[in-house]
């Protein structure tokens, strides 16, 4: 069974609570698309499972990259040298980043190395087939979209960042879906529970906030798992 997840953001019990639920298998595979990390209490509890996991391919949100551009930084030295970084690291720490700042500072030098090197590993999207069907999995969505582009011409921006139009129904193929987190679903249709419009598909429950859940999808039956 191939599986899809989004915005752990951190919620490290809601995690294991879900993987349980599923009962995923060595045979099967997870997509986590991005915001493993932030906001809530153990992201590095998160992602230190993750890595012992070779069934679970992560990828790249932008409080990941946040998170990667930054304690990357602070690793080579030259981080307080530059007062826009410091600027940088002052607003993600607002921004919830803070938790993840404080859970890799109580790593050891070898352990934030390998986290540091997973994260490096973290991809900007993934592309599955299931039941005749192609899924594009992304963390945002596809910003700037063109019918005509290739998806490894979008950048970072248009990938982690860029909110789209739900609305929108982007190849016009019934068998090609967008599958993306990023935006909580409780700003689309008011409800917590993943949203299906137009080939989109958003599994942003809003784990990390009061009264939202963590979502996880099922490709290939489009069962629908929630965990509160």
């Amino acid at each position: 069974m191939i599986y899809v997840m989004s915005d752990l953001h951190g919620e490290y019990e809601k995690y294991l609570r879900m993987l349980d639920a599923i009962q995923l298998k060595e045979e099967d595979t997870l997509y986590i698309l991005g915001d493993v990390v932030d906001r809530g209490k153990n992201p590095m509890y998160i992602l230190k499972d993750m890595m012992k996991r070779k069934n679970i391919i992560p990828l790249l949100g932008n409080h990941d990259y946040y998170a990667y551009t930054i304690l990357s930084s602070l690793q080579n030295g030259g981080f307080f040298k530059n007062k826009g970084l410091l600027q940088y690291l002052m607003a993600w720490r607002m921004d919830g980043g803070q938790t993840t700042y404080n859970q890799f500072n109580e790593l050891s030098k070898e352990e934030q190395k390998e986290i540091l090197d997973y994260f490096s590993t973290f991809s900007l999207y993934k592309e599955v087939y299931v039941n005749e069907n192609r899924y594009i999995l992304v963390h945002a969505g596809l910003g700037n979209f063109d019918k005509d582009k290739d998806l490894a011409d979008y950048d970072i921006e248009e990938l982690c960042f860029y909110r789209p139009d739900f609305n929108t129904d982007f190849f016009g193929d019934e068998h090609i879906y967008i599958v993306c987190g990023h935006t909580p679903v409780q700003f689309i249709h008011k409800e917590a529970s993943i949203y299906h419009n137009k080939h989109n598909i958003c599994i942003d429950c809003g784990a990390v906030f009061m009264g939202g859940k963590l979502a996880c999808l099922c490709l290939d039956t489009m069962k629908e798992y929630y965990i509160e």
